[in-house]
């Protein structure tokens, strides 16, 4: 394409985006309940909207800090609601890991759904609708409608897909989240009753200005109110107690865009709008909320090493890696915000394969417990070492996607605070503990249970669905630029206010 059609294609590219997957979520209602067709329908949809998305990073312009891919139109005039959309180099990366991971979702479900398989693949697109819809949203209302739409498909898939107590677990997870957005929406509604819009840009602009009445003595109260739905969702300690039931109960696409994307859906907003909007707050709320991170990285890999639960171990280490991405955030460090984006993204990667692989572990044993296995690198060669990756990639190994992030994080934490980073560092080795002593136990040493001979290895469709994680996590780990180089214009945007509050309290 020209440059000419490229730029006629810019305006309506994130719209696509966001919506091809739900117009195709809604096509799947008229296709006759085939499940093949409606698995090949969803997983084509799903790899059109991944294409599509690929657009958004090529041409992204990275020179300067602003909104790209920008389209805004009046959605509701009384409320002056916009339907505004745009991207930065925070979120497009965001925007791509959601499309990235949703085929190998479809791949990955392909023979462990065999009810309500249509429903399945609608709430799936549909969910990746929304998710992509709350990275892409620059109006407050636009994104409280997303955030809020992401609730329902997943507390679904759990409900009804998951194993165990799973209606537990989705009534769990969806109190949790709903009950701390509560706090954000009242924000969301005083910042418009005193600037009458709802839009990101201008009541950034506005509160930056001076020129929100009241705003001194509210925004303590702001503040608190984005971070509480935020924190629930990352989730922060200690209100994480909805993430072990909710991975554990449900089904492996669940767990997948879970703990790829929902999870960054918390800390994309204490990012995109506790720091943003609030700096002067960020700034005098950092050091508990470091706390918090901190405990969360000790303590969620602590819990972790005594899982006798594959998946449940699994969880309990993203706790601890999403600890790496609040404390990057909040030390307000160039080093440890690009660590922190990054962390996300590689986490995304690395912890959808691991959930993916235990699905795929699920389906030929039906039980998760660690104790049942041992010794599997002998029947399951290809999957002990597709596996092996995955773990040393979520361990933070050099030339693998983990290290670049913990490894930035970590020395913007030692800029901020040395102790920040020396405590932080203990997550890292207890990661290597965890992940490498389940390993050993589920692979090494002699194969315990006779039914354990017999498992069969990779299949094709499994090999084609967890490839693109291990070539990804190799690729970002070797090449990190090519992320960075986008993040980090963003982040420097996103510093500046909190730098400029800085220097004016040490020059008063």
């Amino acid at each position: 394409m020209g440059p000419m059609n490229m730029d006629s294609f810019n305006p309506i590219i994130l719209s696509l985006v966001t919506f091809i997957p739900a117009v195709g979520g809604l096509l799947i209602l008229l296709i006759p309940r085939r499940d093949r067709d409606i698995k090949l329908f969803a997983l084509v949809v799903s790899i059109l909207a991944f294409v599509a998305s690929l657009h958004l990073p090529v041409h992204l312009h990275r020179d300067h800090n602003l909104f790209k891919f920008e389209i805004n139109k009046v959605w509701i005039t009384n409320p002056n609601i916009h339907y505004h959309m745009g991207i930065d180099g925070i979120s497009v990366w965001l925007v791509v890991l959601t499309t990235f991971l949703t085929p190998l979702c479809v791949l990955i479900s392909w023979t462990s759904i065999h009810t309500r398989v249509k429903e399945f693949f609608i709430l799936l697109l549909i969910m990746e609708s929304a998710l992509i819809g709350v990275f892409t949203s620059l109006d407050l209302f636009l994104f409280y409608f997303f955030w809020e739409s992401t609730l329902i498909p997943m507390a679904l898939l759990i409900g009804i897909y998951g194993h165990g107590r799973k209606v537990y677990a989705a009534v769990k997870y969806f109190l949790f989240t709903m009950i701390g957005s509560m706090f954000m929406l009242a924000a969301i509604l005083w910042l418009y009753a005193k600037t009458g819009t709802f839009d990101f840009v201008d009541i950034q602009n506005a509160i930056h200005s001076g020129n929100v009445p009241g705003f001194e003595h509210a925004s303590l109260w702001l503040f608190l109110g984005f971070f509480i739905a935020f924190a629930v969702k990352v989730p922060l300690f200690p209100v994480h107690t909805w993430l072990p039931d909710a991975h554990v109960e449900a089904p492996t696409a669940g767990s997948v865009l879970l703990a790829g994307v929902l999870l960054k859906m918390g800390t994309y907003g204490l990012l995109r709008f506790n720091v943003g909007l609030f700096p002067d707050q960020a700034r005098r709320n950092a050091s508990w909320i470091i706390v918090l991170a901190l405990i969360g990285i000790i303590y969620g890999a602590l819990v972790a090493l005594v899982q006798p639960n594959m998946k449940k171990l699994i969880a309990y280490s993203s706790i601890s890696h999403l600890g790496f991405v609040v404390l990057g955030i909040f030390s307000f460090t160039t080093a440890g915000l690009n660590g922190a984006v990054f962390v996300m993204l590689a986490h995304g990667v690395a912890t959808g394969g691991l959930f993916m692989l235990a699905g795929i572990l699920y389906e030929r044993r039906h039980t998760y417990e660690i104790t049942e296995f041992g010794g599997l690198a002998t029947p399951m060669p290809r999957y002990a070492t597709f596996f092996l990756v995955t773990v040393l990639a979520s361990v933070g190994l050099p030339l693998l996607n983990g290290f670049i992030g913990e490894f930035l994080v970590l020395s913007g934490a030692f800029q901020a605070r040395p102790i920040y980073g020396i405590l932080a560092a203990t997550g890292v080795i207890w990661s290597a503990c965890y992940l490498l002593w389940m390993y050993q136990r589920v692979f090494y040493g002699q194969v315990k249970l006779a039914v354990n001979n017999t498992l069969p290895d990779l299949t094709l469709r499994e090999k084609v669905a967890l490839s693109p994680i291990a070539i990804a996590a190799l690729v970002m780990g070797v090449a990190p630029m090519v992320w960075l180089s986008a993040i980090d214009p963003a982040v420097q945007a996103v510093l500046a206010p909190v730098t400029q509050m800085a220097s004016k309290v040490v020059g008063q």
